[in-house]
């Protein structure tokens, strides 16, 4: 068990870490970009990402993940070429013909989504990127599955430091605004595009296969449809969000969900080395078991993410935006306890991909989408932004749950259901403590000593549950004793070198 949380663990730093640290620059920043948009800004920002995201998906037709499940089943040369080729050429007709089409009526769309032609350049930087951006899966997939992890979290991070530091120049220097952040982002894929060349020239050829496009889309095109519907409960609740509130309160609400992706951070390097990994132990003989503790200790960590936000959710939103955006603080803590449903979906719908049931996925997902945008329709025009941010929770929940039907049935497993009941009784007291417990200091000291106490109390209900055992107690004690003389003698060769 020690190894499997060691590869666990070792996959989430090494293919998430990057992004996430800049993810986490990138959150730290926040107080310094609202000096530089204004809250129209930054509802033209959530109107921009959710179009954005919904033209990731249907540019990729679900062929990314088709690339990743049969790349390996081919020799190395001509039957690898002709696969990755297939693929890359058929985007290129297709997803060229759409930006061609979408170019065209850029200038209709912006001043229907936004009655304002400043926000044209931003949308017209976002198709040509969202276009390009399309074709990096092929060289990133071959690093995942050939485990070349070095090249793979450099230019990861690569590509983000280098957007974070553009958008800097471009907003905060050059007064670019929404513009700006476009801008860097589509230089930037230009620049990583011309360092994947590397591994793109091993692949590409003139070859087209009629068969092998067959196969692909046979196996990516069901994968659209959930991905689109997947978004519909996110990004199109955003945009139907539109239909109530001014382009002001978009703001708050894009801020808002900002704030409460601290989940997210977790998610995104999670996510990145999952699906290696549960692949690779399903090849075990014990590996619904070894899945199954996995799960309740992703969960544990989901749980007490979700239960810090909510405790420091009016801390941080003083601290990281001002008093005008004091409308997001309830939104805050729903948005990361519904980004916390998406982790349980990813951690317990496995069972359609181990068994080949892919299919299955669109049911989930049309059903959260259904629930996110009825449930959307019947609550904005009453709570606004709160009620867009209670529809992507119930949309979360439906996901979660009817995935997890549809994988236990073709593929069940035993979950640890009594650990899992403390775990989210921890994280209840733990976020009762946190915000109950803290006297109203400021904003600064109030973030600090509410997390803390969180984290503490948390930790302490665990224990004295008897959620840890004698093995895992052994483990982090190990642990703890390999970071002891790693730092001793980091500080030995310091007190040397001095």
């Amino acid at each position: 068990m020690r190894d499997h949380v060691r590869q666990l663990s070792a996959g989430v730093a090494i293919y998430g870490a990057g992004d996430a640290a800049i993810s986490v620059v990138n959150f730290l920043l926040l107080p310094a970009y609202i000096r530089f948009l204004t809250r129209d800004d930054y509802g033209a920002l959530l109107i921009l990402i959710s179009i954005e995201t919904f033209a990731k998906i249907i540019n990729r037709w679900g062929l990314d993940g088709a690339f990743m499940r049969y790349f390996l089943d081919r020799d190395e040369g001509r039957p690898q070429q002709q696969l990755a080729s297939t693929i890359l050429l058929f985007m290129l007709g297709l997803d060229g013909a759409l930006l061609f089409a979408a170019l065209s009526f850029a200038r209709p769309i912006t001043a229907h989504l936004f009655a304002d032609l400043r926000y044209l350049p931003a949308l017209r930087l976002m198709l040509v990127n969202t276009f390009l951006v399309a074709f990096t899966f092929v060289p990133f997939h071959v690093m995942r599955l050939k485990q070349q992890a070095r090249p793979y979290s450099a230019l990861t991070f690569t590509r983000s430091a280098g957007t974070t530091i553009l958008r800097l120049v471009f907003v905060m220097a050059a007064g670019l605004g929404v513009t700006g952040l476009y801008l860097a982002d589509l230089i930037v894929t230009v620049v990583i595009l011309l360092l994947l060349w590397r591994w793109f020239r091993p692949l590409v050829r003139p070859l087209f296969s009629v068969s092998e496009l067959r196969q692909a889309l046979r196996f990516g095109l069901p994968r659209l449809p959930h991905g689109l519907a997947q978004q519909a409960f996110d990004y199109g609740n955003r945009l139907l969000l539109t239909r109530y509130v001014p382009l002001a309160e978009l703001g708050v609400y894009q801020n808002a969900s900002t704030l409460g992706t601290g989940v997210k951070f977790f998610l995104s390097s999670f996510e990145t080395a999952w699906a290696p990994f549960y692949y690779a132990t399903a090849r075990r003989p014990d590996a619904k078991a070894v899945l199954a503790k996995m799960t309740t200790y992703g969960a544990a960590v989901l749980v007490l993410l979700v239960a810090g936000t909510a405790a420091v959710a009016h801390d941080i939103v003083l601290v990281m935006l001002n008093a005008e955006y004091v409308r997001a603080v309830p939104i805050v803590p729903v948005v990361a306890l519904a980004l916390a449903f998406q982790g349980v979906y990813l951690l317990t719908s496995i069972g359609l991909n181990l068994s080949g049931h892919t299919e299955y996925y669109p049911l989930s997902t049309f059903a959260a989408a259904v629930v996110g945008l009825g449930s959307g329709f019947a609550l904005m025009p009453h709570l606004g932004a709160l009620g867009a941010a209670v529809a992507l929770l119930l949309s979360f929940v439906t996901q979660a749950a009817v995935a997890f039907a549809c994988s236990q049935h073709f593929y069940p497993m035993r979950y640890e259901v009594g650990r899992l009941v403390r775990v989210a009784a921890a994280g209840a007291t733990a976020c009762a403590a946190g915000l109950w417990l803290v006297p109203a200091w400021p904003p600064f000291v109030g973030f600090l000593t509410r997390g803390t106490l969180t984290v503490a109390v948390y930790v302490g209900v665990l224990a004295a549950t008897g959620f840890f055992r004698e093995t895992e107690i052994a483990f982090l004690r190990e642990q703890w004793k390999v970071m002891s003389r790693r730092l001793a003698r980091r500080t030995a060769l310091g007190d040397a070198a001095d």
